[in-house]
């Protein structure tokens, strides 16, 4: 520490960490409680913005998104109290996806502690079950050994969500800095050699193996060296729930996807192999059909289970083999074994996939025709962004992911995340077709985000799925207590006017032909655009094959 320099304010120290961090964007709500951060924020626009969001969870939904495609933590700032409540749907979706997300919350100054001042939590306590770390910055010149212990624990092993508490009086403390930090990545974890050789030789001796793939922290060269394996080893690939944009679609050895609908060759795919790998998947009860698929604790297939984390192999399953690796190293690795075998199922899989797939099996479904249509012109690097509901059903059935930046969807089954995730999706790739897909419900959840999109002259286009009805749950009424649906029915906005209100270009459409015309207009006129397609209400889910 240099004696000699001139002391740093606590609140322009914490942004100078930041862009240390490559930090290029933070989201938020400002707050009473974080006042000398946003004034160290100050002109500063050239290293760090600061994206001004309407509500929190909003933000810190944005900030996920932020995340899932730069691969660097996504950072939220938000104020005590309500604002920290607020945020908290956003960070748990980050927590069941393992997204790396650090959200830097107000607090009371530290002479009101213990006293249930003006919006006082005790932060530890909320957010414990759905953290890697929740800690508190009492003294200001610990600033950075915080900050840099945030980004380690948000990035390494499964990543996920750190919370940071700010007292507001500690953000006006002068100090001298310490030395410049170095920038944290996240660390490589080498599989075990021993275990590689294991797997090698379990591959070479099945008949019928299975791929299930899934989780985050891949980059782009772990996604080349896991295609180029499954090319080599002839298997086919599967991707966990709302995890379609980790394999090309288009690819012959991707063979369709784990989520609520369940599809029967796949399940029964899973149900028959003889050795079942999972990468980077945790294999939760989506995917797994309600933990039917494989029994637990130990499942009749024998099973391979790859992920970062120590902690989570033999945590429902126990493996027949564990490997403790990244999933980037590992693929890497066996990218480079030498061909082996012909999967005998693989292709009779892939057939069975690209009639799932196909419009025909939809019969008169113009919603499936949308999604389709969807697919054969837009870009391949054009990013879907959606929530929950049934609605979802079409677009990850009928919509080919072939990007892996393409897909960003809660695995935590989060309604209002479309929007936010475009906002997010808008700012990190400015130069992107971005849409956020959503039913009335859903879309209404988070709508007022597109006041963000309007304030920071974003571009991007909202699809909403109108049926006047929080569909899902009226499906689970209707199998449940046939007739009787209750607190199911909605009554809508005009969404055509809502979306003029700010700024929006706007168009309604009940038919393939109609969506296709829209989609094209929306397309040429950029900015910010809204689609509302008027559903069926017969309609509760694709038809099944």
């Amino acid at each position: 520490m240099d004696k000699n320099a001139k002391p740093i304010r606590a609140a322009d120290h914490l942004v100078d960490q930041l862009v240390a961090q490559q930090v290029s964007h933070v989201y938020g709500v400002p707050g009473e409680s974080f006042l000398p951060v946003l004034d160290a924020l100050y002109q500063r626009e050239s290293e760090i913005n600061f994206i001004t969001c309407r509500q929190e969870g909003g933000a810190a939904m944005a900030a996920d998104a932020h995340a899932r495609l730069t691969g660097r933590p996504g950072v939220c700032f938000v104020t005590r109290g309500p604002g920290a409540t607020n945020a908290s749907a956003g960070v748990h979706i980050a927590y069941q996806d393992s997204t790396p997300l650090i959200l830097f919350i107000g607090q009371v100054a530290r002479n009101m502690m213990e006293r249930e001042a003006f919006q006082e939590m005790d932060y530890r306590r909320l957010f414990g079950p759905m953290t890697k770390w929740v800690a508190q910055i009492d003294d200001a010149s610990r600033i950075q050994e915080y900050v840099t212990r945030a980004f380690h624990v948000a990035l390494s092993g499964r990543q996920g969500p750190v919370v940071l508490a700010l007292p507001e009086d500690m953000l006006y403390d002068e100090f001298n800095k310490p030395a410049a930090p170095t920038l944290v990545t996240a660390p490589t974890m080498l599989p075990a050699p021993n275990a590689m050789v294991e797997l090698n030789v379990l591959i070479n001796k099945a008949e019928n193996p299975f791929v299930i793939v899934g989780g985050s922290g891949w980059n782009a060269e772990g996604l080349t060296a896991l295609q180029q394996w499954a090319e080599n080893q002839h298997l086919p690939v599967a991707a966990s729930f709302r995890c379609q944009r980790l394999f090309n679609n288009d690819h012959p050895n991707y063979i369709g996807h784990f989520s609520v609908g369940r599809t029967a060759y796949l399940d029964e795919a899973a149900k028959s192999s003889d050795l079942v790998i999972s990468v980077g998947a945790r294999l939760g009860e989506i995917t797994t059909a309600g933990y039917t698929l494989f029994s637990p604790p130990v499942p009749s297939q024998p099973l391979v289970h790859v992920y970062p984390s120590g902690e989570e192999l033999g945590r429902v399953y126990q493996p027949q083999l564990g490997i403790v690796s990244d999933v980037n190293s590992f693929c890497v690795q066996a990218a480079t074994w030498k061909p082996c075998g012909n999967n005998k199922k693989l292709n009779t899989l892939r057939s069975h996939y690209q009639r799932n797939n196909s419009v025909e099996s939809a019969g008169e479904d113009e919603v499936a025709a949308m999604f389709s249509h969807m697919a054969d012109v837009l870009p391949h690097d054009a990013i879907l962004c959606n929530g929950a509901g049934n609605y979802a059903g079409w677009l990850h059935r009928f919509y080919r992911f072939r990007h892996p930046e393409s897909q960003l969807a809660p695995t935590s089954g989060s309604m209002g995340f479309g929007l936010p995730a475009a906002i997010g999706a808008a700012v990190a790739r400015p130069n992107r077709e971005v849409y956020a897909i959503a039913g009335d419900g859903c879309f209404l959840m988070n709508s007022q985000e597109l006041a963000t999109a309007m304030h920071h002259q974003l571009s991007l286009t909202v699809i909403i799925l109108n049926n006047a009805r929080y569909g899902t749950i009226q499906a689970h009424q209707q199998r449940e207590f046939p007739g009787r649906a209750s607190g199911t029915e909605l009554t809508n906005p005009d969404f055509l006017l809502y979306g003029q209100a700010y700024g929006a270009g706007t168009a309604k459409v009940s038919t393939a032909a109609e969506f296709k015309e829209a989609l094209a207009k929306a397309r040429s006129e950029g900015g910010i655009q809204v689609i509302e397609v008027m559903q069926g209400r017969e309609l509760i889910a694709p038809a099944t094959v």
